[in-house]
C-alpha cells in the first residue's frame, strides 16, 4: 500500500504540456518531427515547401551530432570494437549509411529549394529519407544488442 501525498501532474488536463509530451522523444539520428510532420501536409497547401525545408533542418543538426558522436576515435563505434571486435562488420556498414543518409538529406534539400521541383519527386526523396533514417537505427540498435546483451560464454 502506498502511504504519503498523491502526486499531481505538472499540468492539468487540455492545459498546456511540457515540450517534451508534445511531441515523440527525439532520436539520436536527429528530430523526425518536423520534417514527417511537414510532409503529412497536403502538397497543395501554401507553403509546403518551406515547411518541408523547414523540417529539413533540425534533422539535418541532429544526424551530423550523431555522426560526430558515433564515428572517430573517441565515438560509440570505437568503443564498441574495443569491446566487441568481432562487430567490425556492423560497424563499417553503420559507418557507411552515414555517408548515404547524409546524401540523401542534402538531396532532399537541393530538391525542395527548387520551385519548380515535382512534388513526387519529393515525397519519394522523403520515403527513401525516413526509410534509411528507420533501418539505420534499428541496425544501431541491434549492433549494441549484440555488443552489450551476446553472451558468447568461455567467460569465467
Amino acid at each position: 500500500m502506498a502511504t504519503g501525498p498523491i502526486q499531481q501532474p505538472p499540468t492539468l488536463p487540455g492545459g498546456p504540456r511540457p515540450p517534451a509530451a508534445r511531441r515523440p522523444p527525439g532520436t539520436p539520428l536527429g528530430d523526425l518531427y518536423p520534417l514527417t510532420r511537414a510532409l503529412a501536409v497536403a502538397p497543395a497547401e501554401p507553403h509546403w515547401r518551406e515547411r518541408v525545408l523547414g523540417g529539413l533542418g533540425p534533422l539535418r543538426q541532429g544526424f551530423a551530432e550523431h555522426v560526430r558522436t558515433t564515428e572517430g576515435p573517441a565515438g560509440l563505434y570505437a568503443e564498441l570494437l574495443g569491446q566487441a571486435p568481432r562487430l567490425a562488420r556492423g560497424v563499417r556498414l553503420l559507418a557507411r549509411e552515414h555517408a548515404a543518409i547524409t546524401a540523401a538529406l542534402a538531396a532532399l534539400q537541393q530538391a525542395a529549394e527548387l520551385p519548380d521541383a515535382p512534388v513526387d519527386d519529393l515525397l519519394d526523396r522523403a520515403g527513401y529519407l525516413l526509410r534509411a533514417l528507420a533501418r539505420h537505427r534499428q541496425r544501431g540498435a541491434d549492433l549494441l544488442w549484440e555488443a552489450y546483451e551476446t553472451d558468447l560464454g568461455g567467460e569465467t
